[in-house]
Order: structure tokens, then sequence, then C-alpha cells
């Protein structure tokens, strides 16, 4: 018999930003009920951050704007964020976050990814797969899907150098 995921306030944003040094960013909070169909995470970019361009091909994003001010780039265009702000971004759309003199806060919410698989040499096609720990990032444990990144484009976190 599986025990039903809690239901209820998860966090406090206001605590969170409290909790923690006001010179990190990335990840202040994630949701990490068992059996969830989504993933979703509030984020902290610092003053003058950026969250590089990339490409989700697979999942739609949904992004609140929590605090402070940024801007969005989306396709070539930009948009600027403030407080209040709701943006989808569909999947397919290359878009980009930079962070005013403010930060930024926002909560991301999408479908939840199914966890990383790793495969043997035997299940590789051409040899042994590429080791990719250094891409991985610490703040939702994703890989870096750009080469050389420094912050996740998820999350903003910054990965391991």
């Amino acid at each position: 018999m599986s025990v039903p995921p809690a239901v209820g306030v998860l966090a406090q944003v206001a605590e969170l930003l409290l909790e923690e040094p006001a010179d990190r960013g990335g990840a202040l909070w994630r949701l990490s009920a068992e059996g969830r169909q989504l993933d979703a995470n509030v984020i902290r970019m610092l003053p003058g951050s950026r969250v590089s361009g990339h490409v989700d091909p697979d999942l739609d994003v949904f992004l609140c704007v929590l605090g402070g001010t940024g801007r969005l780039e989306v396709d070539g265009g930009g948009q600027p964020l403030e407080t209040g702000c709701v943006v989808w971004l569909p999947r397919g759309t290359r878009r980009a976050l930079l962070a005013d003199q403010d930060g930024l806060v926002y909560v991301t919410v999408h479908r939840r990814r199914p966890g990383l698989a790793i495969r043997s040499a035997a299940e590789a096609e051409g040899g042994e797969a590429a080791c990719l720990l250094d891409r991985v990032c610490p703040g939702c444990d994703r890989p870096a899907q750009e080469a050389g990144a420094r912050y996740c484009s998820r999350c903003g976190t910054q990965l391991p150098s």
C-alpha cells in the first residue's frame, strides 16, 4: 500500500530567501515528494547573472517571477521580467534569462523527467559512454546540455569545475 504524498504548504519563499545567504544563487527549494508527476524549483539568480540560451526539446516550462527584475530572451526577442510575471515556455523554444541589479527569484514547473539512466558499455552504441559527471548539476541533478557550461540552464546552479 503506497502512502499518499503530503498535501498543503510546502515552502514559504520569504523564509527560503532569509535562510540562504544573499550571495547564494541557484535552487533554493525543489519539489521532492515521492511519486510526483511534476518537477518544481524556486531559483534565485544573483544580480547580473545569466542562464545561457538553451532549448528543451521535450518539456514545456511554466515560470513565475516571485521577486526582482530581469529579462527573458526568447527566440531572438526580449521581454522584461518583474514580480508577478507568468511565462509559458513551450518545448523547443530557445530561451535565456538575465537578472538585473536586483537579482531575480522565480519558480519553474514542468513535467517530471525520468531519472538519469546509466547504461553499461555493452549497451552504449559505438563503445563506452562518455563520462558526463562534470556536467551534472548539483542543484537539480540534470546534465548540462552545452559542453563547457558554467551554470545549469534549468536551475541556475553553478556546475562543478
